[in-house]
């Protein structure tokens, strides 16, 4: 028959226990400036270990405890000094959470010189038809004439934008200041789609996106939906224009004549 064994919590060591000063003094040489307050009580962490826990006066850690651990060996009559290190308590001020460097990077945090890994799985990439992780297995002549006429077409490229890849940048740009749900758009005197400075893109996000050509408008190379709009519309005419382009020059007080003479 097997006997259950039952876990009891260790009992509180006499000796240990009562070697308060002790465990102060070694407290008080290892904090130095930081200081040692009151003493909060002790804690049996196993048979004959015993730890003090002191308050922490430090205000920059506010509810810490320094934790000296005392041991006696069996059959010894005065304790020893096992560790000392500085504790958070329940109420502890502490510092946030460390959250890798991949979840927090954000939208437009690649600067200059930075570097941002593509991972493997990425959902918005998908293999190009450039045989992919396939190309090795290829035979050799077959693969170079292969590869001539994809170079050829265009298509080199391991991996290009998936159907997910599209419909996320799609959303975050109609979101976004290209899109139709801003002042500038509800201000414009008509959509994009119908201005002579709007560029298609290609592929599928060119049924619904363009590139301003237009040096003069905030949008200008950037992406625009074709329902988004501004005020360098090309269908503005030149009586409805707020600022005049090229000669003549108007000043604030009126036109110098001498100028067409």
């Amino acid at each position: 028959m097997t006997v259950a064994k039952t876990s009891r919590a260790p009992k509180l060591d006499a000796v240990t226990a009562a070697a308060v000063e002790q465990a102060r003094e070694a407290a008080v040489e290892h904090a130095k400036d930081f200081g040692v307050g009151e003493h909060l009580g002790a804690v049996a962490e196993d048979e004959r270990i015993v730890t003090h826990l002191f308050a922490c006066p430090h205000p920059a850690y506010s509810g810490w405890r320094w934790a000296v651990t005392m041991v006696r060996a069996s059959r010894a009559r005065v304790a020893t000094i096992n560790e000392i290190v500085l504790l958070p308590g329940e109420d502890a001020l502490l510092a946030p959470a460390w959250v890798p460097w991949s979840d927090r990077i954000q939208a437009g945090d690649v600067a200059p010189g930075t570097l941002l890994p593509t991972p493997d799985n990425d959902p918005r990439l998908e293999p190009g038809f450039t045989g992919g992780e396939f190309a090795a297995d290829a035979d050799p002549a077959e693969w170079s004439a292969t590869r001539a006429v994809v170079n050829e077409l265009g298509l080199g490229r391991e991996r290009v934008l998936s159907q997910h890849g599209r419909a996320v940048a799609a959303e975050r740009w109609s979101a976004g200041d290209s899109g139709a749900e801003n002042q500038s758009s509800k201000l414009a005197p008509a959509p994009c789609v119908t201005c002579g400075y709007f560029v298609r893109l290609q592929g599928g996000l060119g049924s619904i996106f363009g590139a301003c050509t237009n040096e003069f408008s905030p949008f200008d190379a950037n992406v625009v939906a074709v329902d988004h709009g501004c005020g360098g519309h090309s269908d503005v005419v030149a009586e409805e224009r707020g600022v005049e382009l090229g000669v003549p020059v108007f000043d604030t007080i009126g036109v110098d004549d001498n100028l067409f003479d």
